[in-house]
């Protein structure tokens, strides 16, 4: 199979789909990987060290793009539908609940849109989880660096110091990303609460933490009295496929003390508070805004500000999955690997998952019907 590993385009994008010992299985497995000139780069791996992988360096996007499969970390921007053709595979995070114009795009064109969000082996989806990881923590950084007074921040010290209360941190969901998030702040002192339906999960997080957390469980009202008691909250909720749920209404950020902030993790797929669902997604370029004296971080590709870590992370996670599409073709590994079905979200002018489907009102055809 001929695969494409495009350079990212999105703001600030620094990840790579595939490190060169990705590209070195996929060859040995006798598939042909054309790889963008410069893709890599931020990852700190080179041109060349791709060649001696065995992959093929082209200059242009549009080469690149020029495969059966291709080979992505983030999903297509507009720009790049234009790449799009009949029974091409694109492999990526595609978040298509928070974006119509993108399933519609790629419905028309009929290509087969496999978005590593949706895979699951019951409740964990193992293409999700490292970027969850680095989201999770490099959340808890930068709410914390937001808090400082000259980042327009409280002014807060997130541990406090003797005498001086520490930060109280408020994380709703309690997944990998919230997990994460969790682990960065209590390390740091923070005072955190954590709410989530699950009670299983928070008896879980109390045998990791034990007295380092509280836990509450998650409803409107402990949502009301959590938020309106934190200087930092970190949303993670997430319903694999479907856009976020609005938890933190404009309310709640009212009563929010001034310098606060809220860093929504969610917004890959559409937002979890009512302020950052109705406002675009920020960038790494320009992180933030202010609404109601709160600071609201929203950036949609958290994980590509630490390129290096994430970029081996995800083909970590990604590239035994590849390798199994590229040798049976997505059908037959879809056939073969159940919970590689759960990732095929478009094929052949269909929508093939339900979430998706339902949120953005278009017929839904189970890809059992195709496969």
């Amino acid at each position: 199979m001929i695969i494409g590993v495009p350079k990212e385009i999105k703001n600030n994008e620094s990840r790579v789909s595939a490190t060169p010992a990705a590209v070195s299985s996929l060859v040995k497995a006798g598939h042909t990987v054309k790889v963008e000139r410069g893709a890599g780069t931020m990852s700190n791996y080179s041109d060349e060290e791709y060649e001696k992988a065995g992959g093929q360096i082209v200059s242009s996007p549009m080469e690149a793009w020029d495969a059966e499969l291709v080979y992505k970390v983030k999903e297509p921007l507009e720009e790049e539908y234009k790449y799009f053709r009949e029974n091409q595979i694109i492999y990526t995070y595609l978040h298509l609940s928070a974006n119509k114009s993108l399933t519609k795009a790629m419905l028309d064109s009929k290509v087969v849109g496999i978005a590593y969000e949706t895979v699951q082996i019951g409740r964990s989806l193992p293409l999700l989880k490292p970027m969850s990881e680095v989201a999770g923590r490099v959340a808890a950084i930068e709410g914390v660096h937001y808090l400082q007074k000259t980042k327009g921040g409280a002014g807060m010290l997130v541990s406090g110091v003797p005498g001086v209360k520490p930060v109280h941190a408020v994380v709703l969901g309690g997944g990998v990303a919230g997990t994460a998030a969790i682990r960065m702040l209590a390390g740091m002192g923070a005072r955190v609460t954590v709410l989530d339906i699950v009670l299983e999960r928070l008896g879980e997080l109390v045998d990791i933490f034990g007295t380092q957390i509280e836990t509450r469980y998650s409803n409107p009202v402990n949502i009301e009295e959590s938020v309106k008691d934190a200087e930092l909250v970190i949303s993670t909720v997430l319903i694999p496929g479907k856009k976020a749920p609005q938890l933190i209404s404009e309310e709640h950020v009212k009563m929010m003390k001034e310098g606060s902030v809220i860093v929504d993790v969610a917004i890959d797929q559409g937002g979890s508070t009512d302020i950052t669902v109705n406002n675009p997604p920020t960038t790494h370029d320009n992180p933030t805004f202010v609404k109601h004296g709160v600071i609201h971080y929203s950036v949609a590709n958290i994980p590509g500000a630490v390129p290096m870590t994430s970029t081996a992370a995800l083909s970590n996670a990604t590239t035994g999955y590849l390798l199994k599409i590229a040798n049976l073709g997505w059908k037959e590994a879809c056939r073969t690997i159940p919970e590689l079905s759960l990732g095929v979200n478009i094929a052949e002018g269909f929508v093939t998952y339900k979430n998706v489907a339902d949120d953005l009102d278009f017929e839904y055809t189970p890809i059992s019907k195709l496969l």
